[in-house]
């Protein structure tokens, strides 16, 4: 074994891996993060393709989050928010949903409008208060399936069928309902608290600023070293390195995604599950609206669509458009066909798409973690001597778990330390 050893090395440059790099780093530790592809970011990445800003799936960031308000720097961000609303393909015309606290004008037309009833709204009320008013103790207490939750709080009908579903569709990656009820509650929580939005530069833009601060506070940040092995011995851990000399460390935390980390140390691999997401260009757009748009009549793969250049107009060129739309993807499937999405996509838009051009399909086979009931917050960091793990499949399936767990595991490898 050559070379000398590091305190710590971090494997991932995801979200995870560069908070518990910046948290380590800023107590003095000497830190290298190793990541196998080209750059940081883990799943949040964006590319530019014909001038057009690109995340790899539909990605976006709410500054609620706690951790978020403490680890990131919004205002450098850039931050463009989507409206705090829905708008809802039905089968006679659209209709529109926006936050009745923050549109409190809506209101009439909404109620109005078909999808939603009193009946409905006081059975959606009694579903959500419990995490609204108190996510601890929602944390705490028993947790079942979002299907079940939804019939236990009676919340049935349009608002439920055309609304409800497709939306957290796209949010949880899966559309039977078998998400933890808790972890939904606390999603649309943060929905209802925070104005969600995209960086203006593209999602790349968040852990590009987390490299930023660990490398300010001293943490070393390799690209394009893929960590093959590790080892723990009695005064190290080994870490073999592909094509390059094997790196010595006296911890090792694991930060890579959920695909990969049983490939590396032994853990279970995490259930995860898969999107596809599919970006047009366009000489105009479909709409001026920027509300995220679903299809409440269900006929077709899509679970979600929106302009994203009507929010964030640097992710297209001058006079051109981005249009975003999410399917599911289910394990071992191809995933939508071109002329599914387009057809579905016109009818939502109530537009032609012919002359759109397809830019990129993004299909991402373990978007997330799967979130089954009953929700389990924190697992252990620590799972050996001097090997720790890191990700937001050890917390919630989130930007703030990831974020959460990275702090949790440098605090980890610190407390020992002292010891």
């Amino acid at each position: 074994m050559t070379g000398a050893a590091h305190d710590v090395v971090v494997i991932g440059a995801g979200l995870a891996g560069l908070r518990a790099a910046a948290r380590l780093a800023g107590a003095g530790l000497d830190v290298l993060v190793v990541e196998s592809s080209d750059d940081v970011g883990g799943r949040q990445r964006t590319d530019t393709v014909d001038g057009f800003l690109l995340d790899r799936g539909f990605q976006v960031l709410n500054p609620a989050y706690p951790a978020v308000r403490r680890w990131v720097d919004v205002d450098d961000l850039g931050m463009r928010s989507f409206p705090v609303g829905v708008r809802v393909r039905r089968e006679s015309g659209t209709a529109v949903l926006r936050h009745p606290l923050r549109h409190p004008t809506g209101i009439p037309a909404t109620l109005s409008g078909g999808i939603v009833s009193p009946r409905q709204l006081v059975a959606l009320a009694r579903w959500i208060t419990p995490a609204l008013v108190r996510p601890r103790r929602a944390i705490a207490g028993s947790d079942r399936s979002l299907r079940e939750g939804w019939d236990r709080a009676g919340l049935h009908g349009p608002l439920r069928s055309e609304v409800l579903e497709p939306f957290l569709a796209g949010v949880l990656a899966e559309g039977e309902g078998a998400t933890s009820d808790v972890f939904a509650q606390l999603l649309v929580r943060m929905f209802a608290i925070g104005r969600p939005g995209v960086p203006e530069h593209g999602i790349a833009a968040l852990p590009a600023q987390l490299a930023r601060t660990a490398r300010a506070t001293g943490a070393e940040i390799r690209v394009r070293t893929r960590v093959a092995g590790v080892t723990t011995r009695a005064d190290a851990v080994e870490l073999d390195v592909v094509g390059d000399d094997p790196l010595r460390a006296r911890s090792v935390v694991v930060a890579v995604g959920p695909a990969d980390v049983g490939d590396l140390i032994e853990l279970p691999r995490p259930a995860t599950r898969g999107l596809q997401t599919w970006w047009f260009a366009a000489d105009a757009p479909p709409t001026a609206s920027a509300l995220l748009s679903v299809d409440g009549r269900r006929r077709g793969p899509i679970v979600n669509t929106v302009v994203m250049s009507n929010t964030a107009p640097a992710y297209a060129p001058l006079g051109r458009h981005l249009i975003e739309a999410t399917c599911l993807l289910h394990p071992g499937a191809s995933g939508a066909s071109e002329n599914e999405v387009r057809r579905q996509l016109g009818e939502i838009w109530q537009t032609g798409t012919a002359d759109w051009e397809l830019l990129r399909r993004d299909d991402i086979p373990h978007a997330l973690p799967a979130q089954a009931p009953p929700l389990r917050v924190v697992s252990p960091s620590r799972i050996g001597d001097r090997l720790y793990v890191a990700g937001d499949h050890r917390d919630t399936a989130s930007i703030q778990g990831a974020l959460v767990s990275g702090e949790r595991a440098a605090r980890a490898v610190l407390a020992a330390a002292r010891r």
